[in-house]
């Protein structure tokens, strides 16, 4: 795989998530949900902080806006991180397994940097109302803007028999997260490096095995 596969594929995911961010924020009012089947709804809400909601200022002591702008300077550091890890990758002529993965990472990483970095300054705010794209009265500002989340998979939703100790009669659900396109392809890039990790470092470890066979050699001469 090349970096122009690499950047075409990249653009094609952004362009999604995207499209599904922009166009859930201009049709739905923050907490509407629409039911697709029993167990899968698209359900607005946004997310200020890192994953699954967490707060720096839960852990720190730390305003909620502080803790915003350190963790969206650290998702953009991390974008440079990983975005030189695609390039070295591909560079290196690694695996197509691992480009693959490193792109759908960078990807998903990159949709949602692009939330938090300008949806504060081109939307306004969509408590009671549908947002508005451009807005002159935006709901925040640079570097502060909320990540879009829509899609809910409540596979299973029920109540616990009375008879469970600790949890009976309380209602349980799974699966219980809301994310978006770009949290998709995060954990899906993740989940090709963790399942199969042999496959997408494998030249990776032939190439460190080639270098330390030619420096045994030169020693040897």
């Amino acid at each position: 795989m090349n970096i122009k596969k690499s950047v075409l594929f990249i653009l094609l995911i952004l362009i999604i998530d995207q499209w599904s961010k922009i166009y859930i924020k201009t049709h739905f009012v923050l907490g509407e949900s629409v039911d697709v089947f029993n167990w899968f709804k698209i359900l607005f809400i946004e997310n200020e902080g890192a994953a699954w909601g967490a707060k720096l200022s839960d852990i720190l002591p730390i305003s909620d806006n502080v803790g915003k702008l350190v963790l969206t300077i650290f998702r953009l550091f991390a974008i440079f991180g990983i975005g030189y890890w695609l390039f070295d990758v591909i560079k290196k002529k690694a695996s197509s397994t691992l480009i693959w993965a490193v792109s759908l990472i960078f990807a998903g990483a990159l949709g949602n940097i692009l939330d938090s970095l300008f949806y504060g300054i081109i939307f306004n705010d969509s408590y009671n109302q549908v947002a508005t794209l451009f807005s002159e009265e935006p709901y925040g500002e640079l570097f502060y803007g909320k990540v879009v989340d829509m899609l809910y998979f409540p596979m299973v939703d029920t109540t616990w028999p009375s008879w469970v100790p600790g949890v009976g009669g309380q209602n349980f659900r799974f699966f219980e997260p809301v994310f978006n396109i770009a949290d998709t392809a995060i954990s899906t890039g993740v989940g090709i490096l963790l399942v199969f990790n042999k496959k997408a470092f494998h030249k990776e470890e032939e190439t460190s095995t080639e270098l330390e066979n030619d420096s045994l050699r030169n020693q040897e001469y």
